[in-house]
């Protein structure tokens, strides 16, 4: 069981819970920071003086608008859209733009909320924030996409900027979503501000590696926690949730450094290959005729497509859920540890239940919250940034050899601090502390704004 919070945090908490209501999935990131933060509060008192976590924990600036658009019928449509500004203590405001029809602005503020700590994880100068709407991009034709985009952009080139807040993709936004809301930009502002936003195309500001970074991230990070055990990746069986971007790159990069990926899914439900999943199969059906995973079948008649089930029921040793949130309950967890599952990174963002994490913890699986395993894709935004800033444009090489090194540097920065605050070996304690620290020393520096 876990420790009960101490009394200060727990005050924090009931605050946050009674100035948000409704959001829970803001409570629930909230929640598992705090309840690793009282040893931190111990050894620096400063923090709980300043009010360092109540700060924290309120957006520097919440924006919400609608975003009107007409579909190819002529019929009028009207979205709802958000940018929340969460915290700029290590530098402008960093992160991207989810299109789905769940965003609401508690999805918005708990994405937000992660990304603060994750940011600070990479040890690049970016800050904290989130966006997106609950337009669905599904089904909607590339004229429809752009009309949203140009509509949403109206409002939100307002309240970016290359030194204010840089979005980038999220689910539901790629590189064509991006390139009609840079599009926009420039159109409005008469200015070539490639830094504005990230994820661009190669030929007009893109950094090379950057579709790949999340995917390679998390496997980079699940690499390095083997090897504090003596293990590798080679030959182990590897089970991959989703079949996006994420995905398919964690597959890649697992498969490159060796080890079998069997199963991937999309909403639908989940393939099976005992062989080995094929990823030039699965990114031609996802990435360029945008059908679903079932088609595989279509090449590989060997393999098995299980509808409606959970992919977790699938025998693993590394554990890579790159879906969405809440995705791996506690029962997916429990069959897990059944089947001796040794590690689960999570490449999407709190994909796993609290009651989930507690029971991998318990049985002693090695678990990476997603706050520092699937860092990769916001570090080389900020690579992207960087060559921006510059007019430079690295090889892909050069690009994915920092990615490596962030990724090593994360995991070492939060295997050491779990170790150091009491906690050796858990990846949870070790992100949430790691990255509140360098945030909190930040604020604390720069007084109360």
């Amino acid at each position: 069981m876990k420790p009960p919070l101490d009394e200060k945090l727990q005050g924090i908490l009931q605050e946050v819970l009674y100035r948000n209501p409704g959001e829970a999935e803001f409570h629930q990131a909230v929640r598992e920071v705090l309840e690793t933060l009282g040893p931190v509060l111990a050894k620096y008192p400063e923090f709980a003086d300043k009010k360092i976590i109540q700060r924290i924990c309120e957006p520097e600036r919440q924006i919400i608008f609608r975003v009107p658009w007409r579909d190819d019928k002529g019929e009028i449509h009207i979205n709802r859209a958000f940018r929340v500004e969460f915290n700029s203590a290590l530098g402008p405001f960093k992160g991207g733009m989810r299109f789905h029809p769940s965003v609401y602005l508690g999805i918005i503020k708990f994405l937000g909320f992660e990304q603060i700590f994750k940011n600070a994880l990479t040890g690049l100068p970016i800050g904290g924030g989130k966006g997106g709407s609950d337009f669905n991009p599904k089904g909607r034709s590339d004229s429809e996409i752009e009309s949203f985009c140009q509509s949403l952009m109206l409002e939100l080139y307002r309240h970016i900027g290359e030194y204010t807040d840089v979005p980038a993709g999220d689910i539901g936004v790629g590189s064509r979503e991006i390139g009609y809301l840079f599009g926009q930009y420039k159109r409005i502002t008469n200015r070539y501000e490639s830094g504005v936003i990230t994820g661009k195309g190669l030929g007009w500001g893109g950094s090379r590696a950057r579709k790949e970074a999340t995917g390679y991230g998390v496997v980079l990070f699940a690499q390095e926690m083997l090897k504090f055990q003596r293990q590798s990746l080679d030959g182990m069986k590897v089970v991959v949730s989703g079949s996006g971007n994420v995905a398919i790159y964690a597959m890649e990069k697992a498969q490159e450094l060796g080890a079998i990926v069997v199963a991937c899914s999309d909403s639908s439900g989940y393939i099976y290959d005992e062989n080995g999943i094929d990823i030039g199969t699965v990114k031609r059906i996802k990435e360029f005729e945008r059908r679903r995973i079932a088609t595989y079948l279509e090449s590989h008649s060997s393999a098995r497509y299980v509808e409606g089930s959970s992919i977790w029921s699938v025998p693993c040793d590394v554990a890579l859920p790159c879906a969405t949130q809440n995705e791996l309950t506690a029962r997916d967890a429990k069959t897990l540890v059944e089947n001796n599952c040794k590690i689960v990174a999570e490449g999407a963002n709190m994909p796993t239940t609290p009651e989930g994490i507690q029971l991998f913890q318990s049985a002693g699986v090695y678990f990476a919250p997603g706050k520092a395993a699937n860092a990769g894709g916001v570090a080389t935004s900020a690579l992207e940034m960087q060559q921006n800033a510059s007019r430079d444009s690295w090889s892909s090489e050069y690009t994915q050899k920092r990615l490596q090194d962030i990724m090593v540097d994360i995991h070492a920065s939060c295997y050491e601090t779990a170790a150091e605050f009491g906690a050796e070996g858990n990846y949870v304690t070790g992100a949430n502390i790691a990255g509140f620290i360098k945030v909190a020393g930040a604020m604390t520096a720069m007084g109360v704004i």
